[in-house]
């Protein structure tokens, strides 16, 4: 557990959506989002899933099985272009502006795979901390449905938990919340603002985000886009699929959660905004008095939890 002395955080959760498929604009978007934010007092800024440059809902990318189409190839060289290197401009102008609002920023980006291939993608959420400093970074573990013909999966070297100044942050993107041992990985690590950007919009991941923070005994903050047909650029590959789908194609839900399931603020839904709330850390340790999923709710005798985290080829056993 982090120290007395700074044991609240104003925290934010920014409900937008991307200049589609548009890294610099977007980018220009979330530097402008992270400074308001910090004039309102946040300390930790949280966007969605995906959100640079943008959740491609809607497209297909020209797949079906055991073909692919010339336009989808064109699709996704576009959407390549605007996904982002850790070591670019584009991730140095994020450092920038968390630096210069003093805030821990965590933000969902498509990551190009810089130091291999170059060729593969991950959707990513990025670390940055109030000095402008990377942090660390998460690559989804198990991209759903059709998110797997164009991203890659991550492993378990990038199951992070950083610490901050206010208790140690980290978490899941999306559906990866859905597995269990991947939450218990994070729990493990003694998670206490546990940070879930998604693309779910249901009311039922509501009761998904509410049941983490109570098994956990941690802080949740959920985090979507708001997105509307209209928003989708009229010149990208493949935007001709786009007619067929809602006019509002995602309405949201972020949503802040205390450790003891009781929703803070939020769920927002149906536009853009800021949500906003004031953690008090000591909530965490007053929640562990009858529920700690590690500690003394926990049977290691019973249960263990072996996880691969990829460092010199360790496989570490967690009990």
């Amino acid at each position: 557990m982090t120290g007395e002395a700074a044991r609240c955080v104003q925290v934010a959760v920014v409900q937008a959506a991307p200049v589609l498929f548009d890294r610099e604009a977007t980018i220009e978007k979330a530097c402008r989002l992270i400074r308001e934010a910090a004039d309102a007092g946040a300390e930790m800024v949280l966007f969605p899933e995906a959100f640079i440059p943008g959740y491609p809902r809607g497209l297909s990318f020209g797949m079906v099985v055991g073909s692919r189409s010339a336009d989808g190839r064109g699709a996704w060289e576009k959407y390549w272009q605007n996904s982002m290197e850790l070591d670019g401009p584009s991730v140095k102008r994020l450092q920038e502006a968390a630096r210069e609002s003093g805030v821990f920023a965590a933000i969902g980006i498509i990551e190009r795979d810089g130091d291999f291939s170059g060729g593969t993608l991950y959707c990513t959420t990025l670390y940055i901390d109030g000095n402008g400093e990377i942090a660390g970074k998460h690559r989804k573990l198990k991209p759903t449905g059709a998110e797997r013909l164009i991203w890659g999966e991550g492993d378990g070297s990038t199951l992070t938990v950083v610490d901050t100044p206010w208790g140690k942050t980290g978490g899941l993107i999306c559906w990866e919340n859905y597995m269990p041992l991947a939450r218990m990985a994070m729990y493990q690590q003694g998670v206490e603002i546990y940070l879930a950007p998604t693309a779910d919009a249901r009311d039922t991941w509501q009761a998904t985000l509410q049941h983490i923070a109570c098994e956990g005994r941690c802080f949740v903050l959920g985090c979507n886009q708001y997105v509307t047909r209209k928003m989708y650029p009229e010149d990208f590959p493949g935007v001709s699929e786009i007619p067929a789908t809602p006019e509002v194609m995602c309405r949201g839900g972020s949503v802040i959660i205390s450790p003891m399931g009781e929703v803070l603020a939020g769920p927002l839904f149906d536009q853009e905004g800021i949500l906003y709330a004031a953690l008090d850390m000591s909530e965490v340790v007053r929640g562990k008095l009858d529920f700690d999923v590690t500690g003394h709710y926990a049977r290691p005798d019973v249960f263990q939890l072996i996880v691969n985290d990829g460092k010199n080829g360790s496989i570490s056993n967690v009990e």
